[in-house]
């Protein structure tokens, strides 16, 4: 069987695909409850490498997928250059404000590798725990999405507020970008540094950003983050997840120098296949309400998958992350299915 690792190393499958999960750790299981009820909150969950490390590996244990997600989240990163973030039942994440024009007297790097170190340790951890033979994925927010998330303080449908005020003071905005980019960066190189072997950009509400500004807002930032990731690590395998920005994918994959690409249930694969390069590696696009229903209904979805993607080497992955309402029994038939292909 071809592992994660061995796909971006020679670029081919030898059977089925390689299979795992965006979310793959969380709320779906009942051991991650059990674990989630000895944390106070879910940052502490997240800071906690002895606890992340559990729970990243407890859908290996379980499934057999070919790689492990370090458990974090993408908001760690504010909350550790010290804006307040917290997560609330029913309302997901609250975060403190952040006045555009005077983000940089707010927000301190100084202090935020000692915050994030948490997460390197879990890494660490992970990987001497984690078989050889499975692939340890890293990964963090883009630019775009984390801004959002910032400037807004919540998340919302729209990010109206973090939107205006990117348009009404654009030169702070893209400070704001320039410095994440930085900070991203950097952090995904640390998480390298500690065992990881892949990460993924996870561009969670790229569909939200405006054609007029898709180039400097999400492209340029992108291509400069991959860029200093790569300058250290040339050869790290490197998966975009912009999700929701359509036939700007074509730019998005040539311009920022991804390895691979994540695609999100809306876009057709048949339109992948002709207009995105041979030789870029993808990933998705299963609707994750399929993988609630299941039946033959999920069977079919997976078998078409295999037939559009012909000979191209793909990895199997959801068009976003696994539901919490998602029974276990269609996660094993999934699984079951995908490794029947080859």
């Amino acid at each position: 069987m071809t592992t994660l690792l061995d796909l971006f190393l020679k670029g081919k499958c030898k059977n089925c695909p390689p299979i795992w999960f965006m979310r793959q750790a969380g709320r779906y299981l009942p051991e991650y409850g059990r674990v989630r009820e000895k944390c106070k909150t879910f940052l502490d969950l997240c800071y906690t490498p002895e606890l992340a490390v559990e729970v990243t590996l407890q859908p290996v244990q379980r499934f057999s997928f070919d790689a492990a997600i370090i458990f974090s989240d993408i908001l760690v990163i504010p909350d550790a250059l010290g804006q307040k973030v917290s997560f609330e039942n029913l309302k997901g994440p609250v975060l403190s404000s952040l006045p555009l024009d005077s983000f940089q007297t707010i927000l301190s790097y100084d202090r935020f590798f000692e915050k994030a170190s948490s997460v390197y340790e879990a890494i660490r951890l992970t990987r001497s725990s984690l078989c050889t033979s499975k692939t340890l994925i890293g990964f963090a927010g883009a630019p775009w999405t984390l801004s959002l998330y910032m400037l807004e303080g919540a998340g919302t449908r729209d990010f109206a507020g973090a939107k205006q005020q990117a348009f009404q003071q654009e030169q702070q905005f893209l400070e704001l970008l320039d410095f994440l980019v930085e900070v991203i960066s950097n952090h995904l190189i640390e998480q390298v540094k500690a065992g990881v072997q892949v990460i993924q950009i996870f561009e969670s509400w790229g569909g939200l950003c405006p054609a007029t500004h898709f180039e400097k807002w999400i492209l340029k930032p992108t291509q400069k983050l991959v860029s200093k990731v790569k300058k250290v690590f040339p050869d790290l395998p490197i998966i975009g997840f912009p999700k929701g920005i359509g036939p700007h994918l074509l730019e998005y994959s040539v311009k920022t120098g991804v390895s691979a690409v994540s695609l999100d249930s809306s876009i057709p694969l048949s339109w992948a296949q002709n207009n995105l390069s041979s030789s870029l590696i993808l990933q998705g696009n299963l609707d994750p309400l399929l993988l609630v229903a299941g039946g033959n209904g999920l069977k079919e979805a997976i078998r078409s998958i295999h037939q559009e993607m012909g000979d191209r080497p793909y990895i199997f992955n959801l068009g976003h992350g696994i539901l919490p309402q998602t029974p276990l029994s269609h996660v094993e038939e999934c699984i079951r299915v995908v490794r029947s292909l080859g």
